[in-house]
């Protein structure tokens, strides 16, 4: 293709907050001296600290742990070979790859691997490069466990990939084709006893698209900045994508986040508003060049169109016919992940980050309490409540800051009319509060067994704080060259997820030990490994961590010899990493669910092959990785593997 310019990535690696906000590094650089951060001091080892014992959504139904877990795998070790390897004992199997139909009866088209399958096709078809994904027991008891609905995302697409020319030629019916290949699967599986399958046909099969209508609701529906000449009203929009991690209800909806939705517009008009810069629209096109074509992706014809983007929408993977929604009183931003806990009153809390350098951390409590005996009350839990953006301050205390109209400056004078403004505009509402910028705010885990014990992975941060007017290092960022990421972990007042203050420290600083530069070595226990991204608790307390080292950097440069991307298992309380899981050639590790007896783990390999401009040569597809047809196949596919024990056993044990 003719724009080099990386894809996948295209708008994290900007900076478009402007804001005089500390950076979490400025905190750290307050708390702690950046020699004890880097070297691991007993400043940050607080393993253990925290205490309390709670059971989080679906998992809730798995026997917990008496006592502390133990890790009783023996690690694999680093890997450069085109498979997925786990630990000896277990075994992987391929569940669900792209272009598999999804199950819908009378409409199953079968993939085409010289990439011939058409738009409508792939309507019917897994879509490219899964990501977050959750599962859903259709029993209860003993067969909750082998028979459900998978609820996946697709994030984005290769067209190197996707069409047999690549983007030698472009029209509207690749448009239409690319847009068929995102958003979101619903499939039932069931374990046969030899193992996982796809049920097909199913009742339950479903593809959400980037053309499937979903309501807006919450504050911003009808707000005047969500009304197009296509919807007068602004409360129906066309599509969801860009869709990365996700969350779980626990009334049984699936939430998948809209990340990066600003790649697939563009104002080439010469003038940005402060809005569009705000949230990284570009006077350029990223590359996928569906404004060319559709032009709902031009904002100088449609300005109003982004502003439909950058949600968290809520499914119902039980009913194929309900509609869509987007929770917009969760606010809009780059929506990394949603994860979903109660506090004690009930009420439910959302955990969500916002995924691009030097932006926040949120958390939604919603106004009404959770009522088990009533699902459809819960269907709209999430329409109101309250937004907080975090703030962490240098001496390990942390608040949570309102973003309500009328409150913490957020006045008419500064634009926020009314709470419709205020979601809508979100980034800009926690600039004026004052919330931290972080290293990259990807997902949120909640501890299984200590009510308000909660992880985030901050995955990296190249950009050199401190460096051309750059925020700084700061307590909670404490490193400038922040090529590894670290974990950090917070524990709410009073064990209350609902609480506005909290403390916090750093869980882990990742890195490498066998480097020269003190930046890059890390504080970790254990297995070595950088980029955390992926992150979920198992039921019985083992903290699941996945890596997302982009292919520009896997094992070369600082990450030289390391490998492929990984995913690692820990007890926090002990502290020591183990790597569970290493993928093919390309790939990132993604995606983390297990059935309630945790006797199955699935995982999603996403973007096999992928070569380091993030868009596949179409006469080369093969060049990085033929994952997982091998010979047979003719490209690599993005795919859902399950993993069980030979012997039955607990995933991890």
């Amino acid at each position: 293709m003719s724009d080099s310019r990386k894809i996948k990535h295209f708008g994290i690696d900007e900076n478009s907050n402007p804001s005089a906000n500390l950076a979490l590094s400025d905190v750290l650089d307050a708390r702690f001296s950046r020699r004890t951060v880097i070297k691991g001091g007993s400043a940050l080892a607080l393993t253990g600290a925290f205490a309390g014992g709670f059971s989080t959504l679906a998992e809730a139904a798995a026997p917990l742990a008496k006592k502390l877990p133990t890790l009783g795998f023996a690690p694999v070790g680093f890997s450069a070979e085109d498979r997925v390897i786990v630990p000896a004992g277990y075994v992987a199997e391929l569940l669900y790859a792209w272009g598999d139909p999804v199950g819908i009866k009378g409409k199953m088209p079968a993939f085409k691997p010289d990439a011939s399958n058409s738009a409508d096709e792939q309507a019917l078809q897994a879509g490219m490069h899964h990501d977050g994904m959750a599962f859903f027991p259709l029993a209860a008891g003993p067969r909750a466990s082998k028979r459900g609905l998978m609820a996946i995302n697709h994030e984005y697409t290769d067209e190197g990939l996707l069409f047999a020319d690549g983007m030698k030629t472009w029209n509207g019916d690749k448009v239409k084709k690319a847009q068929a290949a995102v958003g979101v699967s619903v499939i039932e599986v069931e374990d046969t006893g030899r193992g996982w399958r796809v049920v097909r046909p199913s009742k339950y099969a479903r593809r959400v698209t980037a053309s499937t209508p979903i309501a807006i609701s919450g504050p911003a529906k009808g707000h005047p900045l969500m009304k197009t000449d296509a919807d007068t009203k602004g409360e129906l929009v066309l599509g969801t994508f860009q869709n990365c991690a996700n969350g779980q209800t626990p009334w049984g909806t699936y939430l998948s986040c809209e990340e990066n939705f600003t790649d697939l517009f563009v104002n080439d008009s010469g003038t940005l508003s402060d809005l569009e810069k705000r949230y990284g629209i570009s006077n350029k096109d990223a590359g996928y060049k569906w404004a060319w074509e559709d032009f709902r992706f031009d904002a100088q014809i449609n300005p109003n169109e982004p502003n439909r983007f950058g949600w968290v929408v809520e499914i119902d993977p039980f009913d194929p016919t309900s509609r869509p929604a987007k929770r917009t009183a969760l606010g809009r931003f780059k929506h990394e992940g949603a994860t979903v806990t109660l506090a004690p009153d009930g009420r439910a809390v959302v955990y969500m980050g916002d995924d691009q350098r030097f932006e926040y951390i949120y958390k939604f409590v919603s106004k009404h309490k959770y009522k088990p005996a009533n699902r459809s009350a819960n269907l709209r839990l999430l329409d109101e409540g309250t937004l907080y953006v975090a703030r962490f301050n240098a001496d390990g205390s942390g608040d949570w800051l309102e973003l309500t109209a009328g409150k913490n400056g957020l006045s008419l004078e500064a634009g926020f009319s009314n709470q419709g403004d205020v979601v809508i505009k979100a980034r800009l509402a926690a600039d004026i509060v004052g919330a931290t910028k972080m290293d990259r705010p990807e997902w949120i885990a909640v501890h299984s067994h200590k009510p308000g014990e909660v992880y985030c992975t901050l995955t990296n941060n190249n950009n050199q704080r401190g460096a051309d007017g750059k925020p700084g290092v700061d307590t909670a960022n404490p490193r400038a060259d922040n090529k590894f990421g670290h974990i950090i972990r917070w524990n709410e007042a009073g064990a209350d997820a609902a609480a506005t203050g909290f403390k916090w420290d750093i869980f882990a600083l990742a890195g490498r030990p066998d480097t020269v530069k003190a930046e890059h070595q890390g504080n970790l226990k254990g297995d070595a490994f950088g980029s955390p991204d992926g992150l979920k608790f198992d039921a019985n307390g083992v903290l699941w961590v996945q890596t997302d080292i982009s292919t520009s950097t896997l094992n070369a440069k600082e990450y030289k010899g390391l490998g492929n991307n990984m995913m690692v298992a820990v007890v926090p309380e002990s502290g020591e990493f183990r790597r569970f899981l290493t993928g093919p050639n390309g790939c990132e590790l993604t995606g983390i669910a297990f059935t309630p007896d945790m006797k199955t783990l699935f995982v999603n390999i996403q973007h096999p092959g992928e070569p380091e401009s993030e868009r596949s040569d179409p006469d080369q597809a093969k060049a990085i990785s033929a994952w997982p047809d091998g010979a047979a196949g003719s490209r690599p596919r993005a795919a859902t593997v399950a993993i069980r024990k030979l012997d039955g056993g607990v995933i991890g044990s």
